[in-house]
């Protein structure tokens, strides 16, 4: 069954109105009509079984038939705090970020980012890139998408994560010592982990000195120099198949 985002699901025997982007998708793309059934996810993380009652261009009608157990959450929360990329690189990041089971996406700015925006651009984007981790997870069946923040900058995540207790790391070219792997296998599994990446051209060392200032460690996934959109995902791919659910079909 199709899967379709809405604000709260209501109780089982009730009527809920679906309005907006998911209406269009339903009558318009789909072409769905009354009586096909649907599954509906609500911002709690809720899952029910529901069907189609009347189906015009801007509403939707539907009939709650029964909740569903959703499937169980990630053992790990991962927020990926990533640099603005170029548009396609973004998109694709935040795509695929939301697949991968991301908690929280947290675009920012630094000295070496090649995307800059105005506020106009970040409310724009901002919504654009929830619509992008809306849809990768009704793709991937996930229950809620990601928490997309407008972008910030560098030194507002640093101080925000200051007095945080997480496991909080830079991937960073640069870093000969700490391997990824290692770091993880010596340690017990972390219930939040944050990772940072940057843009194209890398960090400067003195960014990377003010985020281990703010309790970040510096890891190498290895010998390769890999793109930032690259590198995110395999921090979350790692992280998920180390200490997540990756593989687990429960």
């Amino acid at each position: 069954m199709r899967r379709f985002f809405v604000e709260q699901i209501p109780s089982q025997g009730k009527n809920l109105i679906i309005n907006g982007a998911e209406a269009g998708h339903i009558t318009r793309v789909l072409r769905m009509a009354p009586g096909a059934h649907i599954l509906l996810m609500d911002e709690r993380g809720a899952l029910c079984e529901a069907v189609i009652v009347s189906a015009g261009r801007r509403e939707v009608d539907v009939h709650i038939l029964r909740a569903l157990a959703p499937p169980l959450p990630s053992p790990i929360e991962i927020t990926l705090c990533q640099a603005l990329l170029k548009a396609a690189a973004m998109d694709f990041t935040i795509q695929k970020a939301s697949e991968l089971g991301a908690h929280k996406i947290l675009p920012f700015s630094s000295q070496r980012t090649v995307v800059r925006l105005n506020r106009d651009g970040h409310a724009a984007k901002t919504r654009h890139w929830r619509e992008i981790a809306v849809h990768a997870s009704k793709q991937s069946g996930r229950t809620r998408p990601p928490v997309v923040n407008p972008p910030s900058s560098l030194a507002d995540l640093a101080e925000q994560w200051k007095d945080e207790k997480a496991l909080k790391l830079i991937l960073w070219e640069d870093e000969h010592t700490q391997n990824f792997k290692d770091l993880l296998r010596g340690s017990d599994p972390w219930r939040k982990v944050v990772g940072i990446i940057g843009p194209e051209g890398g960090f400067s060392g003195d960014e990377v000195e003010k985020l281990r200032q703010a309790g970040f460690r510096s890891v190498t996934l290895g010998r390769r120099i890999l793109r930032a959109e690259t590198a995110a995902l395999a921090l979350l791919a790692i992280l998920q198949y180390e200490w997540g659910d990756m593989g687990n079909t429960a």
